[in-house]
């Protein structure tokens, strides 16, 4: 006779890993997490791309997931919605005020794995992943731009930007797509000081990353509503796209779609 704590083991033995977690439970990674939205109505094994987005400061991946819009468009497109969480309220890289001395490798490390869990766990194609992120979030996207860049198919940092400046290299540049208001009080396209440490400022930044890919000179121009961005390319295929909008510190689902339609345009995804 099999009793009750039996059939509790045999259920557990059947369980698919990828149900284990999803938009409402945590995908647990040693004391770190995150949590996905596959597509509606996806079959479970076709691969899909994906989008990683990082949260801003105090912040969280529950957040992330409560955007039911932003998950829709997501699904819409045929991606899966990834939402990583910091350890702390704060992401941990180089010149944030609560951890001035980072190195800001734990982050770079907690990212490798999220990427390899993703596409372990889940029917997600590596070679069609973008990252994103929103203020703090778009600074952490930077940092994995100039470290990892082969851990992304692009990258799409939104209203942030590097602590302290632009690094003095990056390992070699990938395609970014840098969305920003041009009203932005909270991290300003010219940096401000906070603390001990000073945000970076946007045109060095983006001076800096056209030098290291060799980007060439401006190629195209693109008006979308009100985002107005201005497009270089290189010799690998890259693209670095600058795009400005009239507002403050704020983020729109739409700035998504429009950053992997660009990635889209140039065989990145």
């Amino acid at each position: 006779m099999i009793n009750r704590f039996s059939v509790l083991f045999l259920a557990l033995l059947g369980a698919s890993p990828a149900l284990a977690c999803g938009p409402d439970t945590d995908c647990l990674l040693g004391d770190r997490y995150y949590r996905i939205a596959m597509p509606e109505n996806h079959d479970g094994a076709t691969p899909v791309g994906a989008i990683i987005f990082a949260h801003g400061y105090r912040g969280s991946a529950q957040g992330i997931m409560r955007n039911t819009n932003m998950r829709r468009m997501v699904s819409d497109m045929g991606l899966a919605l990834v939402a990583v969480k910091s350890a702390g309220p704060d992401w941990d890289i180089p010149g944030v005020p609560s951890a001035m001395d980072s190195t800001g490798e734990a982050e770079m490390a907690y990212f490798d794995a999220v990427v390899s869990d993703v596409t372990t766990r889940f029917s997600v194609d590596q070679a069609r992943i973008m990252m994103s992120g929103f203020s703090a979030g778009g600074m952490v996207t930077w940092e994995l731009a100039c470290k990892r860049p082969d851990l992304f198919a692009g990258f799409a940092p939104v209203s942030g930007t590097f602590w302290q400046g632009p690094p003095k290299s990056c390992v070699a540049p990938a395609s970014v797509i840098h969305i920003h208001g041009t009203a932005d009080n909270t991290v300003p396209l010219a940096g401000r000081e906070i603390a001990d440490t000073k945000q970076g400022d946007v045109a060095e930044v983006l001076s800096m990353y056209r030098a290291e890919g060799d980007f060439g000179t401006i190629d195209g121009a693109e008006a979308l509503n009100d985002l107005t961005c201005q497009r270089q390319s290189n010799v690998d295929g890259n693209v670095l796209e600058f795009c400005t909008f009239p507002g403050g510190h704020s983020f729109r689902r739409s700035f998504l779609s429009y950053a992997w339609d660009r990635l889209s345009a140039a065989g990145k995804v």
